[in-house]
This record gives C-alpha cells, sequence and structure tokens, in this order.
C-alpha cells in the first residue's frame, strides 16, 4: 500500500499540526479536510494561508456529522483535540473537551470499525522524559493528571481497545512540545529558543502521520515522535523511525539558549 494514493479523512485539519498534515498529503493523497467551523480555519491563515481543498465543517462529537465526513475514506488522521488555555485548565463542569476529545474519538473509532476503514492514525500525547526515569515504551502510559492529560490517555486507551476488540490497524503518535522549526515560531507564534528532548517540527509530525497510513503491517503501534537523537534514551522515538522509515527533517538544534 505504500505510494498508492488514498481518500484520507483529516479530524483537527486546521490546526496547528492539522495544517501541516494537509500540506504534507497534498499531491499524493485525496484528502478531505475537517473541522469545526470557519473561525478554526481563519486562526491559522496567517502562517498556513487558505486551504483550498474539500473542507466539511462540523461537531465531531456529533456521529452523524462524523459518519458523514468518513464517507468512502480509506484511512483516517485523527487530530482533533480541545486543550485548555493553560496545561490542562479546562473549568469544572466543562463538557466540552470530554465530548471533543473522547466522544469525537470514539465516533471516529466507532464508523472505522463499521466501515471496515483500512487505517487509523491517531495523534495523542505524551511527555518525552517520564518523571521518574522509566523508560517510555509503548506499554508505559502518560502518569500526569490534569484534566488534558487524563483525556489523551483515555483516548490512547480507547484506541488499544478498538485494536483489541475489533482488529482495528491503528497507529497512535505521542508528540510533546509541537514547534515549527522552518519559521522557528511555536503554536502561539513565539519565536523559538533552545528546544528540550520534547520537542519535534510539526512538519515532521506530519510526515510521521502520512507514513503511518502509508505503512504495511501494523496492528497496534504507539510510538514516541521527537525529533532530536537524545529522545532516544529517553522514549522508542526509534521504534518509529525504524517502523515508519522516518526521517526527522527539522533542524531543532539550531535555536539558541534564551
Amino acid at each position: 500500500m505504500t505510494g498508492t494514493p488514498q481518500h484520507i479523512v483529516v479530524f483537527g485539519a486546521a490546526g496547528w499540526v492539522g495544517r501541516a498534515i494537509l500540506a504534507n498529503l497534498e499531491g499524493r493523497h485525496t484528502v478531505r479536510a475537517v473541522d469545526c467551523g470557519p473561525a478554526a480555519w481563519r486562526a491559522g491563515e496567517d502562517v498556513d494561508g487558505k486551504w483550498a481543498g474539500d473542507v466539511l465543517h462540523g461537531d465531531i462529537a456529533d456521529y452523524d456529522h462524523v459518519a458523514t465526513a468518513m464517507e468512502g475514506v480509506d484511512a483516517v488522521i485523527h487530530a482533533s483535540v480541545l486543550a485548555g488555555e493553560t496545561r490542562g485548565g479546562y473549568q469544572p463542569g466543562d463538557d466540552a473537551p470530554w465530548l471533543v476529545n473522547l466522544k469525537g474519538l470514539w465516533n471516529v473509532l466507532e464508523v472505522a470499525r463499521e466501515r471496515q476503514v483500512r487505517r487509523v492514525v491517531h495523534i495523542g500525547s505524551c511527555q518525552v522524559e517520564h518523571p521518574k526515569g522509566v523508560f517510555f515504551s509503548a506499554d508505559v502510559r502518560r502518569p500526569d493528571g490534569s484534566a488534558y492529560a487524563v483525556t489523551k490517555r483515555l483516548q490512547e486507551e480507547m484506541c488499544r481497545q478498538y485494536h483489541e476488540a475489533f482488529g482495528l490497524s491503528i497507529a497512535v503518535l505521542r508528540p510533546c512540545s509541537i514547534v515549527d522549526s522552518r519559521l522557528g515560531i511555536g503554536k502561539n507564534r513565539q519565536p523559538l529558543g533552545q528546544q528540550g528532548t520534547g520537542a519535534v517540527c510539526r512538519h515532521d509530525l506530519a510526515e510521521a502521520c502520512r507514513l503511518a497510513v502509508e505503512a504495511e503491517g501494523i496492528g497496534l503501534e504507539i510510538l514516541h515522535t521527537a525529533g532530536l537523537p537524545e529522545a532516544d534514551e529517553h522514549c522508542n522515538a526509534a521504534r518509529g523511525r525504524e517502523i515508519l522509515g522516518l526521517v526527522y527533517r527539522g533542524d531543532l538544534g539550531r535555536f539558541p539558549a534564551p
């Protein structure tokens, strides 16, 4: 299947990572871009410009919307997420993060199961350096307990469950700090300083998504994505390079200490 054009739906396509995914897929695959509405797209146009391809707006927590978005696709890249203003900073009583992050992914996995979609690629999240010094293999879950961390860990568990229960072919990618090494900025447009071991360029993460769609023989893979060589001491980034044939091209080492 490597290199064969496929029909791919990208959820969260208007976001910081989503727009990089669209750029990576363009000219290689047929893409349907899905996000919540026009405002989400405008938020990224200062960096990424306009997207002229197939766009569908809607609520990922709405099962019927997800079913429509996934009509006729071979693969799914799920990059949709609702993050708090601060680290895991959801407000008490706020249902939206749970609906977007958990019900939204459940909808995607359930439709993928029903339609026998060939591959699901899910962008998770995890530290690269474990706070207790444990090596992050696929079976070592993120240990932090913010509301954001809990939803991201539960997303990963849903992916495991759907693979084990229904045989769904799923690749979970675990980025930490996602930056743009080409432009030298972070998600909030701040200039980059020296990057820690958890950094990955969003364009390398997008490449990992495409390769995870194209790769043969994936049952369930849970792979850290980290762009600096020293990350190999802390997590299974090396396995991602091996399984996907991923080459990190973002020059994260060129940024000086602040």
